[in-house]
């Protein structure tokens, strides 16, 4: 059975009522044995003063007649023989019985004492003083004492703490009550918000506090995560819808072509139509393994990492191809950076048939070093990229209106999938500016 509350409401608030209990509890039984320490310690003060004033008295033989009651009847004095007759007392204790029956010895003449009788509510107690007079076997023993006072004796004081705790406590619990609800309003709202956002509609936002508390934070947070996720949904979205059109073409045509030829086939030319399905074929094949590509690195995958000299990497890449362009290379040996070899292989792949595609005459590799990162650059003389389109170009199956054909343009994955290699290294890839051509600058880590 669950016995704490549920709500953090009610938990801090139970929280806060039992360490005020506790806390105030303490304080209450220290007031109570203070307020009993002084009161007694101050009766104690008058009875000796009494007492000793009476009992030098007796001793010297300068009491005469009754004793005066100089307190005001707070303290009752009396002279009691050995067998407890009482032979002088202050008016108040003058027909009342031995104040105690307790008999100081001769190695001991003077002892304070605290007596009671009587039952609750008509309880009595004394702070009383007994003082033999002398060590004489037959010594009178002079008794004073006073009464305590009666929220001592039947318990009112300690009601009285008592019920100050308890209203404290519960001041304490309604005022924690009131504050953490504030407090949790917010968080409230928050999830209210968060539970009628539906994947549907990803615009809304929960509402944000001022300030810079942890729940400004977190209501900051959340929106921040809700923009992430509306951006990403968006994307897959757009993705999906992009892939099936990027698909459909080569199907529809790798379709059309073998109905025709199943249709008529003595007015088809068999090679022509094998060669046209084949290149069809070919382009699903590409579209399929770049979207497998960006599927594996998008869910970081726990592939085997090694260092890797970006230089000689470069200086092999450039070397396998054969381009009618001029590859000119700047290479800084021993920029070591860690990662997947044909990850880094096929980024640069994708960013030297990129540049390959816009060149006029030339592209230029280099590699070295910036900022204690490892820089490559891929830099070709064509007609460059616009800054506003600097971005766009990064998205899968974007072509720049000059690439729109498929004859100039691939199939518009490859630097998309050259940013989310980039990004699973740690790195960066971006278009920078330069005097003419397109600059692609990516930076990684170095080991």
């Amino acid at each position: 059975m669950r016995m704490r509350p549920r709500s953090i409401r009610a938990r801090d608030t139970l929280v806060a009522a039992v360490i005020a209990v506790l806390v105030l509890g303490v304080t209450a039984i220290g007031a109570d044995v203070a307020v009993r320490s002084a009161v007694k310690a101050e009766l104690l003060r008058r009875t000796q003063v009494d007492a000793r004033r009476v009992s030098g008295g007796v001793r010297d033989g300068t009491l005469e007649g009754a004793i005066r009651d100089e307190s005001g009847g707070r303290v009752m004095i009396q002279v009691v023989e050995p067998g407890g007759r009482v032979t002088n007392a202050t008016p108040g204790a003058t027909d009342r019985p031995p104040v105690s029956r307790l008999w100081p010895p001769s190695n001991m003449r003077v002892q304070d004492f605290t007596r009671c009788r009587g039952r609750w509510p008509d309880r009595e107690c004394f702070v009383a003083e007994a003082i033999r007079v002398s060590t004489a076997p037959d010594s009178v023993v002079v008794y004073a004492a006073a009464r305590q006072p009666a929220y001592l004796v039947n318990g009112l004081l300690e009601g009285v703490l008592g019920s100050g705790v308890l209203l404290l406590a519960a001041v304490a619990a309604g005022i924690t009550w009131r504050v953490v609800g504030r407090t949790l309003g917010p968080v409230e709202a928050i999830r209210a918000q968060l539970a009628e956002i539906s994947a549907t509609d990803l615009s809304r936002r929960v509402p944000q506090p001022p300030g810079q508390d942890e729940i400004a934070q977190l209501a900051r947070t959340a929106n921040e995560t809700l923009d992430r996720l509306e951006r990403a949904v968006a994307r897959q979205r757009q993705f999906a819808s992009d892939a099936s059109h990027e698909l459909r073409t080569p199907i529809a045509g790798l379709r059309a072509n073998l109905e025709d030829a199943s249709m008529h086939p003595e007015d088809n030319d068999l090679r022509g139509v094998i060669a046209s399905a084949l290149r069809d074929t070919d382009r699903l094949e590409s579209i399929v393994t770049d979207l497998l590509l960006l599927a594996r690195i998008g869910t970081g995958g726990s592939a085997a990492q090694e260092p890797i000299d970006l230089a000689a990497l470069a200086g092999a890449e450039v070397r396998r191809r054969s381009s009618e362009l001029e590859i000119v290379t700047e290479l800084t040996r021993g920029v070591v950076v860690r990662g997947v070899r044909m990850q880094l292989v096929r980024l640069l792949g994708n960013l030297l048939d990129n540049a390959e595609r816009y060149a006029g005459s030339c592209v230029t590799v280099r590699v070295g070093r910036q900022d204690d990162r490892a820089l490559l650059v891929v830099t070709d003389d064509g007609i460059g990229v616009a800054p506003a389109d600097r971005e766009r170009v990064f998205e899968r199956f974007t072509r720049l209106d000059t690439a729109r054909s498929r004859g100039a343009g691939g199939a518009g994955l490859g630097l998309a999938i050259a940013r989310e290699i980039a990004r699973a290294h740690g790195g960066t890839l971006r278009i920078e500016d330069h005097p003419s051509g397109a600059r692609f600058a990516l930076r990684l880590p170095l080991e």
